[in-house]
């Protein structure tokens, strides 16, 4: 199996029609996590989650603490810089490249529904097609 890199192989899917179904969707995606038939997959999501944790819980304990406010800050920055590597790629495939400037701006609410969503996708329960699945 492999990936078709062109223009005419992209296939178009509506959104999700509210912020509410988005967040279901996310923590239903969450929820398969560990059910990767590749480990690594799962290990490489555990990191990204790990990492993500770590800042959020930094960040409201740098709230007390002025160096460590400015380490997360910097943590923020780094893992901006690094998922900008990966996506300006992906913006240039699809010709969005005009709307990573948000990008950076919209990276602290990235982290929250990450953390969240990840938990409820382990622990909590979310609705698809009209069902409430645990």
């Amino acid at each position: 199996m492999g990936f078709l890199f062109h223009r005419a192989a992209i296939v178009y899917t509506a959104p999700v029609s509210s912020w509410h179904a988005f967040f279901q969707q996310r923590i239903r995606w969450a929820s398969k996590a560990d059910s990767y038939a590749d480990k690594t997959v799962f290990y490489v999501l555990l990191i990204v989650y790990l990492f993500n944790a770590l800042i959020l819980v930094a960040f409201i304990a740098g709230l007390w603490n002025e160096w460590l406010c400015t380490q997360t800050i910097l943590l923020l920055l780094f893992k901006t810089a690094i998922e900008l590597s990966f996506m300006i790629p992906v913006a240039n495939f699809f010709s969005v490249q005009q709307r990573l400037w948000v990008f950076p701006f919209l990276q602290p609410l990235h982290i929250i529904y990450t953390v969240i969503a990840g938990w409820l996708g382990k622990f909590g329960s979310y609705k698809w097609k009209q069902r409430e699945v645990n």
